[in-house]
């Protein structure tokens, strides 16, 4: 066997030595992943009935639902999705399209990298200070903006990197024909990042679907149905904590049903934001 053939059985078996390893630590992965949604299908399918999305929580040992819950999740969810995302994105054509290397985009950067991995429960703390405790009582106005700046810099980052990805002939090409920047931005590099933008916004809505912390310290909690913001509101991540730490079994049976309704939302928008995306191609 010549040294050139005892060179290529080496790095043969040196990448079928990678590839198991790659593919054992995928298969460990997912099979955690297979276990949390196969668990999250079995309990939360089996509190899922139609007063679990009809009615308002119930007392221990009673029937009810979570309808307090799920209505206030939606609301301030929407609501934070509708004040961060155009900030978000706005922010992140200005840093990709205006200031990739100047001063103010550069601080704008390592502000929102501060934010983007900051603990949730601190944004709580903060909308508390400045929202709950000057005004006095909790409400759902503070859970949204709670949420909302949650949104924001997840929001920016990922519309920043899907535009720097967007190569610089599109932009070239389109100012020799004489269109001016916010027509190349708009009609061009908007456009061609759209599927990234999308996703990123569905990153942050999944992500504040489920912050339990932010909404303890703003939004509290209510017993009863309420759209009026501007007292304290339900939401199903602090039904969910509330109900799964509790000793009574009804409880805990809508605390499973809720988080597979969150699983299911979730999923639902994915779904439908790659058939949107995809469509329009």
């Amino acid at each position: 066997m010549t040294e050139a053939e005892r060179k290529y059985l080496a790095r043969k078996r040196v990448n079928r030595i990678a590839l198991a390893l790659s593919l054992a630590a995928m298969a460990f992965g997912v099979s955690w992943l297979v276990w949390i949604l196969c668990e999250t299908v079995r309990l939360g399918f089996g509190g899922l009935a139609w007063t679990t999305i009809s009615e308002m929580t119930p007392p221990p040992n009673e029937g009810g639902g979570i309808l307090n819950a799920i209505w206030g999740s939606v609301l301030m969810v929407l609501l934070a999705t509708f004040v961060g995302t155009p900030v978000g994105i706005m922010a992140g054509i200005y840093l990709a399209e205006y200031d990739r290397h100047g001063w103010l985009g550069s601080t704008t950067r390592f502000v929102n990298d501060i934010l983007l991995s900051a603990p949730s429960i601190v944004i709580g703390l903060f909308v508390h200070a400045v929202v709950v405790a000057r005004f006095r009582h909790f409400s759902g106005w503070a859970g949204a903006i709670a949420l909302a700046l949650i949104v924001i810099p997840i929001v920016i980052r990922t519309t920043e990197n899907m535009l720097l990805l967007v190569p610089a002939g599109l932009r070239e090409a389109a100012h020799a024909l004489g269109a001016p920047k916010w027509k190349v931005i708009s009609g061009i590099t908007l456009r061609a990042a759209r599927a990234g933008v999308v996703t990123g916004v569905l990153l942050a809505v999944a992500r504040i679907s489920g912050e339990t912390a932010p909404l303890l310290f703003t939004a509290l909690n209510n017993q009863f149905f309420t759209s009026d913001l501007s007292q304290p509101m339900a939401s199903l991540p602090v039904t969910i904590f509330r109900f799964a730490m509790s000793p009574y079994e009804n409880w805990q049976q809508l605390a499973w049903a809720g988080v597979f309704l969150i699983t299911l939302a979730v999923l639902a928008l994915n779904i439908l934001a790659r058939v949107v995306t995809r469509s329009k191609h």
